[in-house]
C-alpha cells in the first residue's frame, strides 16, 4: 500500500468532491483523510490523504482527475502512514506553547511547530525594530539583514501575491513570523494556521 497527499483544485459545489473520491475508488484508492485548504470564487482547494494499491497509479489517478469538469490537481506527494493531522498538530504546538514560559524556548517552539505542520522549507522570528532573527528553522533560512528587509516591506497587497510565504504578527511584540515554502502555495486554511499560532506565541 502507498499513501500520497494529493491536492486539487475543484468547482465549489455539491457532489465535486465526491466524483474525486469515485476516481480514487475507481484505481482501487481509498481516501483515509480530507482538508479543505481554501474557498473562493467558486474554486476549493482541497488535500486528500490516500491509499493506493501501488503508487505506479498515480499517474492513471491524475489523469482520471483530469477528466472532471472544472477539477485541476496541484499536487500529489508522497505522505507518511504516521501523517500528522494539521488540526489536531496545531492544538499540539498551542498547547506547547501555552506550557513554556520562557521566551526564548516559545519562539523555538513556534518555528519548529509552524515547520512541521507546513512542511515548510523553513520559518524565522524577525525583529525588525532591532534588525535581526530572533529565531529559525529549516533548510536555508536567509540572513538577518534579508528577512528584516522582506518583513519591513511586506504588505498585505504584496503578500498576496507572493503565495509561497505567510507573514504574521506576534500581538503586541513588534516581531512577525515568517514562513516560507517554495514546492507548494501556502493556502487560505494554511496562513490562517500560522496566523493563529503567531497570536498564542
Amino acid at each position: 500500500m502507498a499513501a500520497f497527499f494529493l491536492r486539487v483544485w475543484l468547482p465549489d459545489r455539491p457532489g465535486a468532491l465526491g466524483l474525486v473520491a469515485s476516481r480514487v475508488g475507481a484505481v482501487r484508492g481509498d481516501v483515509v483523510g480530507i482538508e479543505i485548504i481554501e474557498r473562493g470564487a467558486g474554486r476549493a482547494v482541497d488535500e486528500l490523504h490516500i491509499d493506493l494499491p501501488d503508487e505506479t497509479l498515480v499517474e492513471l489517478l491524475v489523469n482520471e482527475i483530469h477528466e472532471i469538469d472544472g477539477a485541476d490537481v496541484e499536487d500529489v506527494r508522497p505522505a507518511a502512514h504516521d501523517h500528522e493531522d494539521l488540526a489536531v498538530g496545531a492544538l499540539a504546538v498551542a498547547g506547547e506553547l501555552a506550557r513554556t514560559e520562557d521566551g526564548a524556548t516559545r519562539l523555538d517552539v513556534l518555528v519548529k511547530g509552524a515547520l512541521r505542520l507546513l512542511h515548510a522549507d523553513w520559518a524565522a522570528v524577525v525583529d525588525p525594530g532591532r534588525e535581526r532573527v530572533l529565531g529559525g528553522a529549516g533548510r536555508e533560512v536567509p540572513n538577518d539583514a534579508w528577512l528584516v528587509g522582506f518583513v519591513n516591506g511586506a504588505t498585505p497587497e504584496g503578500l498576496d501575491t507572493l503565495d509561497e510565504f505567510a507573514v504574521a504578527e506576534l500581538a503586541g511584540s513588534g516581531l512577525s513570523l515568517v514562513v516560507c515554502r517554495g514546492h507548494l502555495p501556502l493556502r487560505g486554511r494554511e496562513r490562517q494556521l500560522v496566523d493563529g499560532l503567531s497570536a498564542l506565541a
